[in-house]
């Protein structure tokens, strides 16, 4: 289980003194036994726990935007240090080519014509892709992809 890992690692950091993995899998093990309390569970499922990593790697991603912009190039780099931590415990991503692969044989079997059929073609494509689909990238294809056959 991923909790499982996460806590073995995270005992491994404190046994090498890395500071920013120590923090991070701090944060991250607090978050996952929130979600738990929130459900109701003593221990989540492994969806649960990735869709809280992949919540946490959002943030991350949001506050390096908005530190870049602001010119916090020390805060960046440590977002961004604890975003590589944080990506180590989510499924590889699918590439844009496998993802419009993707969309594009949803898109047949289904025989979604416009953009009134987007819901339908994104819903399906995620539960095929099992999360390692990046929802924004996903939108934007079949955006195109629906946009140009109607």
């Amino acid at each position: 289980m991923i909790e499982d890992r996460i806590a073995a690692d995270y005992k491994e950091a404190m046994k090498a003194r890395d500071e920013v993995r120590t923090r991070t899998l701090s944060f991250l093990r607090s978050e996952l036994k929130y979600c738990a309390i929130d459900k109701k569970k003593d221990r989540l499922e492994d969806a649960d726990a990735v869709g809280v990593v992949k919540k946490l790697i959002k943030q991350r991603q949001e506050s390096i935007e908005q530190f870049q912009k602001g010119g916090r190039q020390d805060l960046v780099d440590k977002e961004a240090a604890e975003l590589s931590v944080l990506k180590t415990y989510v499924p590889q991503a699918l590439s844009e080519a496998e993802l419009a692969a993707a969309v594009e044989a949803v898109a047949a079997e289904t025989g979604a014509s416009g953009m009134k059929d987007m819901g339908r073609v994104m819903k399906e494509v995620l539960a095929r892709t099992e999360g390692r689909a990046d929802s924004k990238m996903l939108s934007d294809i079949v955006r195109k992809r629906l946009g140009g056959a109607s």
